[in-house]
């Protein structure tokens, strides 16, 4: 196995301002070799959450374009750039091998280079990994320690197998929209591709899970990440309810089906999430709001009553409410034990002591193609070992082809003529 390349580039990874970035990293995958053949967004999120564990993750992309996600986002400077800020978001950590996969140079090469990693990610439709001549049962028939991962919508088999599948397609079809919004607005679609999003992080699971078993059996693993079936896992109670209590879900807008008083609520000032789900905490509640009485009146004193009544308890606690802002009353609960949160902006999430405090952001002093400071969102967990996070800015498009190909073997004049051939 030839040796892997670590943090190939990191002599232009800038200053992090304030981030924590140059501190102790998580390495709990130092040594792994990821190649992340995937577009968009569920398959690079899976293996940036790989790179933000100490992977060494590299990017393999079509060499005129690359990722699609590399053309997306708000900002036409940087999508021109093919940085945009899409791609931007989970692609840091990682190098950019630029390979035609369709001629049979940038075939070989990709065999050569898979007999080297521990893991491949890809996300096309069923079926054109082995029209390319790398399907799974190759690739491992010569690397029998290879993790094969493929992230689809649908997954391998089934009659919406070979559909193309995008995140709002997976939210019509899991039922996620038709439980969003309320009896007026519903379906919704939820605000971000939560489909994607739970696909890449339903395969970062099973391949450090088939890593770990792996550990012990000596082989590799194929895993099948159906999308559809990522998202209904994560719909437990909602799904639940219906399977084991005959409940077919509705669209409740901001209420929560389990309890009353446990929604959004008007204030004097802004909006109030209060989550009064126990018993006591809807007792503390009705004292700190100056209604006690609503915790003996007969419409509320049970749970089951309460969620019966919940339009006409709402009504009156949200006169109580008037009296103060929404920031007053977040204080004064929090303080007493009853759940309650500000409905924020993305911007005022993201400014939020907390978040700040927790060091969630990673800073880059700008990056190739991008000429201007930049955060990205590290993971969502810290390790006494040290902290997931990378050491460098996202790659431009072929940023390390040579340097990888030449680590497989390759020569001056084969890399030259491959690039002259327009393979990389």
């Amino acid at each position: 196995m030839v040796e892997h390349l670590q943090d190939p580039s990191a002599e232009r990874a800038g200053p992090a301002a304030a981030s924590g970035q140059g501190a102790n990293r998580a390495r709990c995958l130092a040594g792994v070799r990821v190649l992340d053949l995937t577009n968009v967004l569920a398959g690079p999120f899976c293996a940036y959450q790989l790179a933000l564990l100490g992977a060494e993750v590299i990017k393999v992309e079509e060499p005129r374009r690359g990722d699609l996600a590399r053309q997306l986002g708000a900002d036409p400077q940087l999508n021109a750039e093919f940085m945009g800020a899409s791609f931007v978001a989970q692609n840091a950590g990682k190098q950019s091998l630029a390979l035609d996969l369709k001629s049979e140079a940038g075939r070989q090469a990709m065999l050569r280079l898979a007999d080297t990693a521990d893991v491949l990610i890809e996300n096309f439709r069923p079926g054109v990994m082995q029209r390319l001549g790398l399907g799974q049962e190759l690739l491992r028939a010569r690397n029998p320690r290879l993790i094969v991962c493929a992230i689809s919508g649908f997954g391998q088999d089934g009659p919406l197998s070979k559909a193309p599948a995008y995140d709002q397609i997976v939210q019509g079809l899991s039922g996620v929209m038709s439980i969003t919004g309320d009896e007026h607005s519903a379906p919704l679609r939820v605000g971000y591709p939560v489909c994607d999003t739970l696909g890449g992080l339903t395969a970062a699971f099973a391949i450090s899970s088939a890593l770990a078993g792996r550990a012990s059996s000596g082989r590799g693993e194929f895993i099948d990440v159906s999308m559809l079936d990522a998202t209904l896992v994560t719909m437990g109670w909602v799904v639940s309810n219906f399977l084991i209590a005959g409940r077919e879900p509705q669209a409740m807008g901001n209420e929560n089906f389990t309890a009353a008083p446990s929604g959004t609520f008007t204030t004097g000032e802004g909006l109030l999430n209060i989550a009064a789900n126990r018993q006591e905490q809807f007792v503390a509640l009705t004292r700190l709001i100056g209604r006690p009485e609503l915790a003996q009146d007969p419409r509320f004193a049970e749970r089951e009553a309460r969620k019966r009544h919940r339009a006409e308890l709402k009504r009156l606690i949200e006169q109580a409410l008037a009296s103060k802002p929404a920031r007053e009353w977040e204080a004064l609960l929090a303080e007493q034990g009853v759940p309650a949160g500000r409905v924020l902006s993305v911007p005022e999430a993201l400014d939020h002591p907390q978040v700040r405090q927790r060091e969630l952001l990673a800073h880059f002093e700008g990056a190739a193609g991008i000429d201007r400071g930049f955060d990205v969102v590290r993971a969502g967990f810290r390790m006494d070992s040290g902290r997931p996070d990378v050491a460098t800015p996202p790659p431009r498009l072929g940023e390390h082809s040579e340097r990888i190909l030449a680590s497989l073997g390759y020569s001056t004049q084969e890399i030259a003529a491959m690039r002259a051939q327009a393979v990389i």
